[in-house]
């Protein structure tokens, strides 16, 4: 299957990326190498973008279109919670600017096989990363009823998750529950006939659920902007690219710790914690898309861009 996914917020990223010709830059969430393709256009010289994937169909697709930028360009396959370890292990210890845009991408969405979507029938299965040895197999058939309400609330924001948690852990009690389509009638069972009617499919949330527990998604985050920030040079800008209200929370959140001066209760006469700003906030609200990129690109609606410069 072709790889496609429509890069989102594109221009917008590039021009808060504020790129320099001769810049290093790192793209956490390279997918179909949309953004990369971008930023690697405008680097010259000793300029150097390093992709990060831990999708090996994306690291596939990549060696072609963007063979074109020769050594400007060098791929990882590794979640972007290793970047400094994976950059260390190519002696950069210093970058311009970083991009990541969070959540499944379009193919892995597309191609059936993987299981990430409701809407086609495949293996329980949605690893971004097929070496990981934890699939959403394991978690809807091993996975205790408290630990599948937990998730299914938390990650899903899901107002069934204790009866699709129940409906779950009794189906299996006769037999494993082996694919996408398996999972979406016991869900389906789950929620009352009333409360399907309006909103969005009814197994989507609790299909977002068990994505975000497979592959960890919201637990990288905080190491992601930690470990970035401390790398980006004084003026450089972090980019990220959110699709839902967890993620967004978490980035905001962060983003608001590093601009932080001092964290010391008010109750103390001085500070003891020795905490220093080490961001500017540049987007004080997100970054949305158009309605025009909306139309064409329905997958963009829920994206929210948050920007930082480091100090």
């Amino acid at each position: 299957m072709e790889f496609n996914h429509v890069s989102v917020l594109l221009d917008e990223c590039i021009e808060n990326l504020k790129i320099k010709p001769d810049g290093v830059y790192v793209d956490c969430t390279m997918g179909g190498a949309g953004h990369s393709r971008e930023i690697a256009k405008r680097i010259t010289g000793d300029g150097k973008l390093i992709c990060f994937d831990q999708d090996i169909n994306a690291i596939n697709v990549a060696r072609e279109r963007l063979a074109e930028f020769g050594d400007k360009v060098i791929l990882v396959h590794s979640n972007f919670e290793n970047i400094k370890d994976e950059l260390a292990k190519i002696d950069i210890f210093e970058i311009d600017g970083v991009l990541a845009d969070l959540g499944v991408s379009s193919h892995q969405l597309d191609e059936p096989i993987r299981g990430f979507s409701y809407m086609n029938d495949a293996p329980l299965d949605m690893r971004m990363d097929d070496r990981n040895s934890i699939s959403a197999w394991n978690i809807v058939n091993e996975y205790s009823e408290e630990d599948l309400h937990r998730i299914i609330r938390d990650y899903g924001e899901e107002n069934w998750s204790k009866r699709i948690s129940k409906f779950i852990v009794d189906y299996r009690k006769e037999k494993n529950i082996d694919t996408t389509y398996e999972l979406v009638d016991i869900i389906k069972k789950a929620i009352p006939q009333k409360a399907r009617q309006n909103g969005p499919h009814p197994a989507k949330r609790t299909f977002q659920a068990i994505r975000i527990e497979v592959n960890n998604e919201l637990g990288v985050i905080n190491t992601l902007i930690e470990d970035a920030v401390s790398l980006l040079r004084n003026g450089g800008r972090i980019c990220i690219i959110t699709f839902h209200s967890l993620e967004d929370r978490i980035v905001k959140n962060q983003f608001k710790y590093l601009y932080q001066d001092c964290i010391c209760s008010p109750d103390l006469p001085f500070c003891v914690c020795n905490k220093k700003r080490e961001i500017e906030i540049i987007t004080k609200k997100p970054i949305l898309p158009s309605d025009y990129e909306v139309e064409i690109n329905p997958r963009s609606r829920s994206a929210k861009l948050r920007v930082a410069e480091k100090l």
